[in-house]
């Protein structure tokens, strides 16, 4: 069983810089489901595979009977950075980002970036799956870093040269 399913959608064209070579339309990713199909390059594809089966799911653990599926809040679209216009390019529109709103967990509840990121047992949860994004990914932008990102864990594998960029 691949680790990655989805399927192959080849290059996909856009303007000013937008586009996406070799992308792939991903479904799910260590038998965790997508809410929606997301469109991607394969290096994220990958980083997303290798967070949610290294990470996610032993953070949640037997939480509400496991991780079931991520809710997908933005994937592959052309844009630029938190939709301001004269901004740069968004990693969005290169398809090198996933914008994660919910851990959905096999019993129906679901661990939310808008309602559990505070405190307690829940919110030390979400904490740790953002810290443990660093390093799989580029860019983890999460509450603390803007009010672009209060109810969603962006995720990109943008490369910096000193090193990942973690918020």
């Amino acid at each position: 069983m691949p680790a990655i399913k989805g399927e192959v959608i080849g290059d996909v064209p856009g303007q000013g810089g937008c586009g996406v070579e070799n992308a792939v339309r991903v479904t799910s990713v260590s038998g965790i489901t997508l809410s929606q199909a997301s469109t991607m390059n394969c290096k994220t594809a990958k980083a997303l595979n290798s967070w949610v089966s290294g990470s996610a799911m032993p953070t949640i653990g037997k939480k509400g009977g496991g991780l079931s599926s991520l809710k997908v809040a933005a994937h592959y679209v052309c844009r630029t950075r938190n939709h301001k216009r004269g901004a740069r390019l968004s990693e969005h529109a290169r398809g090198n980002a996933i914008d994660i709103s919910a851990f959905q967990l096999a019993n129906g509840d679901a661990l939310t970036v808008s309602d559990d990121w505070g405190g307690g047992k829940r919110g030390r949860i979400m904490k740790q799956l953002h810290a443990s994004a660093c390093g799989p990914f580029g860019t983890v932008l999460g509450p603390k870093s803007d009010r672009y990102h209060q109810n969603h864990f962006h995720l990109d594998t943008a490369s910096y040269r000193g090193g990942p960029y973690c918020k």
